[in-house]
């Protein structure tokens, strides 16, 4: 056996062969995206990938997803996770592997769809850093899991995984690990201990009023009008509820109300979204929404009590300290001063519903996926919020390398921390 450090360098020392294979299936996989819950011919592909490494394949699991196994001696039990699904968006990026698809989604209508949020990303890197780990797998010994999991941008494909019976297929599992792609500087990689990515909460909010004439307006309760209130005194919560130091985003997306101009109808809808980082706060706004739409109704003489319906929920990613100070170590000592502090994001993941069913501690890490350049002359002129894409627009699209083969090594580094000798 090599020691730890050598045995990294040796297994990465493969990378010069995955590459092409690698760069050839992204783009493939970037022109053909596929809804959540839709990713039949990603997950084909995926288990394909893995077979030819000598995994012990396992599809279909939480629908779509694929879990793979590869038993190498005895030591440790390492979780890699990438997600597999596209978003509902309409290409804008100009490549020339830009995906053209168009699908039915769940409600039956047709969409266009893109990999806007870079997963094409993680499940290329992924399977580059199965393919290393299989060829060399006499520098590590345990077990490794590559799993790639459905449906993360409906809220429902880690938990769909967990309740088709994931934990039965594996062993005992000692960490689980993941990544994203974000809007940073490709070739960069960061964590930090902690909450990292927020919790998220949908809340579909339904208020009722008595319609009449547009032109009496006396004789109706206005529902726009107490859909506008609300909307301004939901403003509040976090500038006058929540602590100055506790990050937290309530934002309202959505208001449906009427169908013509001169009819005031008798109910609006609004849908919210809150991010938070914390559990309390998570619960205190949750009560402050409820409590003031339930308010405002009272306000306007609603005649019935509003509805809410809570959806597209997604758990605190709270970046395990042990485990997050491995594989910073790791990072650091492979990446030098390409590995960054992470600040906080308010995205937020389903991720952790896998780790949390399993019992195993976890951490969760970010790459960079912009053109260095192109960033460096956004940040230098201060505008990079104006001129770099982020995650789910339609302009979203990591540049191919050094994307892949970072995303690719920090994989294998972050494994190897736990399966190779020290």
């Amino acid at each position: 056996m090599t020691t730890s450090s050598n045995a990294v360098d040796t297994v990465l020392g493969g990378l010069a062969r995955t590459r092409a294979w690698q760069e050839d299936f992204y783009r493939d996989l970037h022109a053909h995206p596929e809804l959540s819950h839709q990713e039949f011919d990603t997950a084909r592909k995926v288990a394909a990938r893995l077979r030819g490494g000598g995994y012990e394949v396992h599809e279909g699991i939480g629908g779509t997803g694929v879990v793979a196994i590869l038993h190498n001696g005895p030591g440790p039990v390492v979780v890699l996770r990438a997600d597999m699904d596209a978003l509902p968006v309409e290409e804008a990026t100009g490549l020339e592997y830009a995906s053209t698809v168009r699908a039915t989604d769940t409600d039956g209508n047709e969409v266009p769809v893109m990999h806007a949020c870079g997963h094409d990303v993680h499940v290329t890197a992924l399977l580059g850093a199965a393919h290393l780990l299989a060829d060399g797998s006499e520098h590590w010994s345990g077990t490794l899991v590559a799993l790639f999991q459905p449906a993360e941008e409906t809220s429902d494909g880690a938990r769909a995984m967990v309740d088709d019976g994931l934990a039965a297929l594996l062993p005992a599992v000692d960490v689980a690990l993941a990544q994203h792609v974000l809007p940073a500087p490709a070739g960069t990689v960061g964590t930090r201990a902690g909450p990292l990515l927020s919790a998220a909460d949908s809340m579909r909010i339904t208020v009722y009023g008595r319609g009449a004439h547009g032109s009496m307006p006396q004789a109706a309760v206005d529902p726009v009008v107490l859909a506008a209130m609300i909307v301004v005194r939901l403003q509040t919560i976090v500038s006058r509820e929540i602590p100055p130091d506790e990050p937290a985003v309530l934002t309202v997306g959505s208001i449906r109300a009427g169908t013509k101009s001169n009819v005031i109808p008798d109910h609006a809808v609004l849908e919210a979204n809150l991010r938070t980082y914390s559990e309390p706060t998570r619960t205190a706004m949750l009560d402050a929404i409820r409590r003031i739409v339930t308010a405002e109704c009272q306000a306007s003489g609603s005649p019935r009590e509003p509805d809410f319906t809570l959806f597209d929920r997604y758990p605190l990613t709270d970046n395990d300290t042990d485990t997050t100070a491995r594989v910073s170590g790791a990072f650091e000592a492979f990446f030098g001063q390409r590995c960054r502090p992470l600040p906080r994001q308010t995205a937020s993941e389903d991720f952790s519903e896998i780790p949390a069913a399993l019992e195993v501690p976890y951490t969760y890490w970010g790459l960079g996926g912009i053109d260095p350049d192109t960033y460096r002359k956004a940040a230098d002129h201060g505008r990079v919020d104006q001129d770099i894409p982020v995650n789910h627009s339609a302009r979203f699209a990591p540049v191919v390398q050094p994307t892949l083969d970072t995303g690719t090594q920090a994989l294998v580094v972050a494994a190897m921390a736990w399966l190779a000798p020290t």
